[in-house]
């Protein structure tokens, strides 16, 4: 840390700090990384547990790499993972929709999920930078379909980049379905890929009402990048096997929680 720096606010400030300095340097030590962030060895270790807990790092004798489970999982895969629960709360999500709606999409295969349930719905109009829900929606006479443009990663097939963002800066949407990696009282909404956190920002900023479609699996997760605080969300919906405390630290922290 250079002379005159502030210390960081924040764990969940530290988290990410962290984990951009594995990223940065492959393998770090607990007194390195201390020292970078002028905390205690006993804090980074500690951080250290967390994130090996969450599979984002992986420990060894006080020192700390990215693991393969770390990376991002292919879109095939996530697709193929806890169907059921997305395709009960899709079902949820769909039941929030009028007819006649402005409804932005994020990408994600919760969000696929819940593009598959809304599209016998009347007279939609929906907004998303997402090449799969476009796509999914586009042979639907009964809906109104805007792409955003911008550049596509094949991980995701979410498109992203300026021209994303400023498309997104020009709608007013009624509601937002929002896909994320992970979402935490303290670190809000997560998700793994920079440009593509600052797309899904973009959606959320220009909706009344942000809904958050994720399986329990992403509660009390925290992914690389922050999406919003919690705080922007107005509404979760995941399954009934979501860890009891965590869903009550969110409804204390503000944000209602439907079970699907």
């Amino acid at each position: 840390m250079t002379s005159g720096s502030k210390p960081l606010e924040t764990r969940v400030d530290r988290l990410r700090s962290i984990l951009k300095i594995v990223d940065d340097n492959v393998i770090v030590g607990v007194e390195e990384v201390a020292a970078m962030l002028a905390v205690s060895t006993a804090t980074i270790r500690r951080d250290f547990a967390h994130l090996a807990s969450q599979g984002l790092i992986a420990r060894s004798h006080g020192r700390a790499s990215r693991t393969d489970a770390s990376l991002e999982v292919p879109f095939s895969h996530r697709r193929a993972t806890r169907v059921i629960e997305k395709q009960r709360i899709a079902a949820v999500a769909a039941s929030m929709v009028g007819e006649g709606a402005v409804v932005g999409v994020t990408g994600g295969t919760t969000t696929m999920a819940v593009a598959r349930a809304i599209a016998p719905l009347p007279n939609l109009t929906v907004v998303t930078n997402a090449l799969n829900v476009g796509m999914e929606l586009a042979r639907h006479r009964n809906i109104r379909l805007v792409l955003t443009g911008g550049v596509c990663r094949a991980a995701s097939f979410e498109l992203s980049g300026p021209i994303a963002e400023n498309t997104l800066a020009g709608y007013h949407l009624d509601l937002a379905f929002v896909g994320v990696d992970g979402i935490d009282v303290e670190a809000g909404l997560t998700t793994h890929q920079e440009t593509e956190a600052l797309a899904n920002a973009a959606l959320v900023k220009r909706a009344s009402r942000t809904i958050v479609v994720a399986d329990s699996s992403k509660i009390g997760h925290i992914a690389f990048v922050e999406i919003c605080p919690l705080n922007f969300a107005d509404l979760l919906i995941t399954d009934d096997q979501a860890d009891s405390r965590s869903i009550a630290q969110l409804e204390e922290a503000g944000l209602q929680v439907v079970l699907a």
